[in-house]
């Protein structure tokens, strides 16, 4: 009865603080990096006490993390009361959990609800995995000696421990592991994981059927709701909609149809939140995206610290109060900088669609020189427009990445600092890189690359001579998906082999 079901972790390509406003809209890629969640019955048979009717068993399982917490859940009104220690509780999951039964119950029929009462009493035992692509390893491989590859990463068994502070482990017992994050929205994938895992064990959706957006729609409506809940705020919301929808350009919704969640305090029932919220008028706007063909998304990670997003946004828009003026007309010559790039894009999806001998041709002999020679090597009036395409999205990348420092500069915060802008004018002046940049907030995090070609061994050298980590990301234009099985049996499976040839 066990229900496996995964999110991608994203990267924010274009619309970095602009995504937060309607209509601005941003490029979302999703990657190969992906969060499970695991969903079973806790017990074999109902427990026949009279206690027991009344609330529901839960065990969240977090194996990277060495944790388990056991919850009662109300089956009159939905509350969960921890029954373990506080330090381990996850709000996303807990508010993921709830909303996710809750709309079990606010869309079945009283026969439905029957069912729904008998499976809730069999317990929930839940189990979230984040690939080791969400965490940071740089530590761990350094200590090891190992070269800063995507080899030594690659060494590390799948769903690796995340390793805890030494110092401040020291002395105390209940010391929260040192979490270093690569950017990738592992609140957001975790809780899409769970909240589709559990829709489909509770039969709300069928996760089989996805080609019917109408399931993928209650995922994302439930998702978002207790993400953001969650979380204490209404963001953008894109890395949820990314997790469930994949690889997009995406606008926003309204904040208000959230409304009466965040108003749940007042004493509305759960259940008629979560009601109230799916009839709610969803206006986001999500058109599929992907990079085109014979391109490849890298991330490395620099390994200087990271950045606080919800800082250096609160910044920013201090910047816009107190500058009107300047701020609109960033904003304005950022936004038409997002679009170029778009538009650029879907031209290379285009030719590539109508001619790919050409398409391809061009791209290969682009990825085996730097940007100032592209046109060198473009005869055909076909492949001609290729590298025209090219280059116009490179500009584009470049008038994005000056607007950005104009803004961090203005708002006083390193959106693209001097570190970054080194590091990614090395990067874009390397055979075959088409663009590089800070994903979505910027900051000490991160940065990507778009590499042409067979071009991305290129970066790879280059990131490793200037300390930089290359990471095993790539885009994967996949939402939300129903696996076959744990995926740790392959773990298994593949010890088990290794063991049998010794």
């Amino acid at each position: 009865m066990a229900v496996v079901a995964s999110a991608p972790g994203k990267v924010l390509m274009t619309g970095g603080y602009l995504i937060l406003e309607r209509p601005n809209a941003g490029l979302v890629l999703s990657t190969n990096a992906r969060f499970y969640a695991i969903v079973k019955p806790l017990y074999e048979k109902i427990k026949t006490d009279s206690w027991s009717w009344a609330w529901a068993d839960v065990k969240l399982t977090s194996p990277q993390m060495e944790r388990e917490t056991m919850y009662k859940l109300s089956l009159m009104n939905l509350l969960l009361q921890c029954v373990s220690s506080s330090d381990s509780r996850n709000p996303f999951v807990e508010y993921a959990l709830q909303y996710a039964i809750a709309a079990a119950h606010a869309t079945f029929d009283k026969n439905k609800k029957e069912d729904l009462q008998k499976l809730l009493l069999l317990g929930l035992d839940i189990t979230i995995l984040g690939c080791n692509e969400f965490y940071s390893y740089r530590n761990q491989i350094e200590a090891r000696g190992l070269p800063l590859t995507p080899e030594s990463l690659a060494c590390l068994p799948p769903f690796s421990s995340i390793t805890f502070n030494a110092e401040e482990l020291e002395g105390q017992e209940n010391c929260k592991p040192e979490v270093a994050k690569t950017g990738l929205g592992s609140s957001a994938a975790m809780t899409t994981a769970v909240v589709a895992s559990l829709l489909h064990y509770l039969g709300v959706v069928n996760l089989r059927e996805t080609e019917r957006t109408e399931e993928l729609d209650i995922v994302h409506i439930i998702a978002q709701t207790a993400h953001c809940i969650a979380q204490g705020k209404v963001g953008s919301g894109f890395d949820v909609s990314s997790a469930v929808y994949g690889s997009q350009h995406y606008i926003r919704f309204s904040p208000d149809v959230l409304s009466s969640a965040q108003d749940a305090v007042q004493g509305m029932s759960i259940e008629n939140v979560i009601g109230n919220v799916l009839k709610a008028n969803w206006d986001h706007e999500r058109t599929k995206f992907s990079l085109p063909p014979l391109m490849t998304l890298l991330l490395g990670e620099p390994g200087v610290g990271g950045s606080s997003t919800p800082s250096m946004v609160g910044a920013v828009k201090r910047w816009q109060k107190a500058d009107p003026q300047n701020s609109v007309e960033t904003w304005k010559t950022l936004s038409e900088a997002n679009s170029a790039l778009e538009l650029n894009f879907n031209i290379l999806s285009k030719l590539a669609e109508n001619n790919y001998d050409a398409y391809a041709s061009a791209v290969n002999n682009c990825s085996k020189l730097t940007s100032e020679k592209w046109t060198d090597g473009a005869i055909e009036p076909n492949q001609i427009e290729v590298v025209k395409a090219l280059l116009g999205a490179r500009d584009a990348m470049l008038s994005i990445r000056c607007n950005m420092r104009k803004m961090g500069e203005a708002a006083g915060i390193p959106i693209e600092p001097e570190s970054q802008t080194r590091l990614l004018d090395t990067t874009m002046n390397t055979e075959g890189v088409l663009l590089a940049g800070v994903p979505g907030a910027g900051g000490f995090d991160a940065v990507f690359a778009v590499t042409l070609g067979d071009s991305s061994n290129n970066v790879i050298k280059v990131w490793s001579s200037l300390n930089v980590l290359a990471l095993l990301v790539r885009e994967d234009p996949r939402g939300v998906c129903l696996e076959s099985n744990d995926p740790r049996a392959a773990e298994i499976t593949t010890a088990v082999s290794k063991i049998n040839i010794e």
